[in-house]
């Protein structure tokens, strides 16, 4: 039994008409080698049903809330266990393109999971041109962040074609406590909250400047540095404090999705990075800057300073230094770090660099500080009164004139060699996530699986309605950067 954190609890409360706290990816099959040449709703659930303990709190633990929502809801086995519940199948009519897989995945993207039962859903498309097929598959933010989506996925997928030996299910179902006890725990920790509370605000204070859209805000780098100084710590080095200025897909989010996904070649990617200096992931970063400028100034939007993107950062470790203390293990443990975007600077060598610069920055300032930030700041509002703040928050803040993002940018590293779901290849992997009125209603994640950068695309389908369109800069972009490379 396991007790949902403050983090875990705040994607259940971000959820409202336009937002929906769930993370995806879509792969791409090859069932060519398979009986019938598919991949069958049969088969999937006969392997989550012999593997979902591998993965047991996304795929078999359901919520379990308390009473009057005096405390955070728990973790339970779903006594009803099912997993014939959570996959279903859908078939694109002829010619079954890239285009018509789109639609269909944002269609899906834009539901939301059922709680009374585990967090996930499987969904098999079928009928793609060329024999392909694909597989959508989502669980919620509360169960899982990054590492452990990552970790869910490797639990169902083999290095070749035959299924591997797999350990025993010996685990004993695990439950809630009773309903009186878990309101008793609730009451103490109510009547002890403003002490918690004290102490994540004394945590915060020397870190409000790493806060998207606080440290805009005028005084707050003046508090915060005197806060570092008061306690003896040396001052991080930080990237420019920088407020996000208006786009067009900074706005009120609908309800409505729509989805878009590209490839981009590692080894180019690479090569780039070796010609130019910086990492892996400012080629990738640099890239999206220079899509997004090329997006924005077609439309006459272009800001004169940076974009402000957030970049999702896991605060795991191995066993040997994890930055939980070994604690929380299967809860979120995740961070944000917001960087400035270079969409402003026209030259592509001068934004290649500001952007490789901008990224350092943030990193360093990062290290320096626990990056814990997330964490306290959820943890400051009482459990009762967590879900309407959430909520008042989602409603308020894209309407402020200081917006805290402009979007949310995400690389994720994947494996170099093939991987099998069912039997059939997987040729590509599409990670899929979250947009709402305060990251933004742009989401760009990027996973590198077998010598290939797979990119994907969500956005508000009020505000963004064909990224798609951002897919073919993203080439552009990288073809740009290959010439600057070569010289």
């Amino acid at each position: 039994m396991t007790q949902l954190t403050t983090l875990d609890a705040t994607f259940l409360h971000a959820e409202t008409g336009g937002t929906h706290a769930h993370i995806a990816g879509l792969g791409i099959l090859d069932p060519g080698a398979l009986p019938g040449g598919r991949v069958t709703v049969a088969a999937a659930v006969e392997l989550i049903r012999d593997r979902a303990h591998l993965a047991a709190r996304p795929l078999r633990q359901r919520l379990a809330g308390v009473p009057f929502g005096l405390d955070l809801p728990y973790w339970e086995d779903d006594p009803e266990f099912d997993p014939g519940r959570h996959v279903s199948e859908v078939t694109l009519p002829a010619p079954g393109t890239d285009e018509q897989l789109a639609e269909a995945v944002a269609a899906l993207h834009a539901r939301p999971l059922d709680r009374s039962r585990p967090l996930w859903e499987l969904v098999l498309v079928q009928g793609l041109a060329g024999g392909r097929a694909a597989v959508y598959i989502k669980a919620h933010h509360a169960a899982v962040d990054g590492v452990l989506a990552a970790e869910t996925l490797a639990a169902l997928l083999d290095l070749s074609p035959e299924p591997r030996e797999l350990p025993a299910a010996d685990a004993a179902p695990l439950r809630a406590p009773s309903p009186f006890s878990r309101v008793g725990t609730g009451l103490l920790r109510t009547a002890v909250h403003p002490f918690r509370a004290a102490l994540s605000v004394a945590r915060t204070a020397p870190h409000l400047d790493e806060v998207p859209g606080v440290a805009a805000l005028p005084g707050v780098a003046r508090v915060t540095h005197a806060v570092q100084g008061a306690l003896g710590r040396e001052q991080a080095p930080g990237a420019p404090r920088v407020s996000a200025p208006p786009t067009p897909f900074n706005g009120p989010v609908g309800p409505h999705r729509a989805v878009a996904f590209g490839d981009l070649p590692l080894a180019e990617i690479k090569r780039v990075r070796a010609a130019l200096g910086g990492s892996v992931n400012d080629v990738v970063m640099a890239v999206c800057a220079s899509a997004l400028r090329t997006w924005l100034d077609k439309r006459g939007a272009l800001p004169d300073g940076p974009l402000v993107a957030g970049v999702p950062v896991s605060l795991r470790r191995d066993d040997a230094g994890r930055a939980d203390g070994g604690q929380n293990d299967g809860q979120n443990q995740v961070s944000l770090m917001s960087a400035p975007l270079a969409v402003h600077i026209a030259d592509p060598a001068e934004r290649y660099a500001a952007v490789r610069d901008d990224m350092e920055r943030a990193k360093r300032r990062f290290v320096g500080s626990s990056g814990a930030w997330v964490r306290d700041l959820t943890g400051m509002v009482p459990a009762p009164l967590a879900g309407p703040v959430a909520r008042l928050a989602l409603s308020v803040l894209p309407g402020l004139p200081v917006r805290p993002l402009n979007l949310i940018v995400s690389n994720v590293p994947g494996p170099q060699f093939p991987l099998y779901l069912c039997g059939a290849r997987v040729l590509a992997y599409y990670p899929l996530s979250v947009v709402s009125g305060i990251s933004g209603g742009l989401n760009i994640t990027v996973f590198s699986y077998d010598g290939t950068v797979h990119v994907g695309l969500v956005s508000c389908r009020d505000l963004v309605p064909n990224p798609g369109e951002l897919i073919d800069h993203l080439a552009d972009a990288m073809a740009e950067l290959r010439a600057l490379a070569e010289g």
